[in-house]
């Protein structure tokens, strides 16, 4: 594994022109160009703010969230903070199946890991990711949200998201060769975990429900993805932070498949090269 890292890494300039190739090839013919990749996740906010925020405040259920109308920056800063992380895994996680497919070409003509087109999915969403910021830096400064020594959690929260996304990257992208059901299988999967992750409510909410067993909400912490939105939501809300059982659960969820993910892509490496 570590020999195959290093030669990852030396291929990074190869992920690189894949990352910048990805983006120029999404962007090129489009007016807007780059500011596309902030209007789609500020279009998201704005109806799950009107839902949840306005309709949902109505009736007082949302003044008991950490980011409810009487918090700094209040639901709608609460809301993007979650959204726009997400917008990272999910556009990743439905473009994972198709990582080595749609690279066939190079993949068998080009003597390089194969696990450099995975890996630059993932990054070229992280970018997408770090181009949404200032949609978010606007709303922070507008709605007066405050942060402190709890925005260190913002390096630890996008660390293990990356680690657990390539993992899933990796995994689904090998799958999907031989399987070709994988791809419709993740699009379901992408809208059921967007409403099981904590990432337009608080985790309080689920916690606090009477008719949900204990084992459920114990399970329900388990899943790697809400350690790491409770730590986006921590940087803005404190109270979010996810206690030391949650945080040792996502850290070790996200190695787990990593680790998972990198073997089943190895395992399979010489079958998907025969059926590409």
């Amino acid at each position: 594994m570590a020999s195959r890292a290093l030669s990852v890494w030396q291929n990074r300039k190869v992920v690189g022109l894949l990352v910048r190739r990805d983006l120029k090839v999404k962007y090129q013919n489009s007016i807007l160009g780059y500011a596309w990749s902030m209007l789609e996740p500020l279009a998201m906010a704005c109806v799950y703010y009107f839902v949840f925020g306005v309709l949902f405040a109505a009736t007082g259920g949302a003044r008991s969230a950490p980011g409810g109308p009487d918090a700094p920056g209040g639901y709608a800063l609460f809301l993007l903070s979650g959204l726009l992380p997400w917008m990272w895994f999910s556009t990743a996680l439905s473009d994972a199946p198709k990582a080595l497919i749609t690279h066939a070409k190079l993949i068998t003509t080009m003597k390089v890991p194969r696990e450099i087109f995975p890996l630059a999915i993932v990054q070229t969403k992280f970018v997408e990711y770090l181009l949404t910021w200032p949609i978010l830096l606007i709303f922070v400064f507008s709605l007066g949200g405050q942060t402190g020594w709890n925005v260190l959690w913002l390096p630890l929260a996008v660390l293990i998201q990356f680690a657990f996304t390539l993992g899933v990257t990796l995994l689904l992208s090998s799958i999907n060769v031989l399987l070709r059901d994988v791809e419709r299988i993740v699009r379901i999967l992408n809208r059921v975990l967007f409403y099981a992750t904590p990432i337009i409510y608080p985790i309080s909410k689920v916690m606090e429900v009477g008719g949900i067993p204990d084992w459920f909400k114990t399970v329900y912490e388990l899943n790697p993805l809400v350690g790491i939105f409770q730590l986006h939501h921590a940087v803005w809300y404190p109270s979010e932070a996810p206690d030391a059982i949650t945080l040792s659960a996502t850290i070790g969820g996200a190695i787990l498949v990593l680790v998972i993910g990198y073997f089943t892509f190895r395992r399979l490496e010489s079958a998907v090269l025969k059926e590409l």
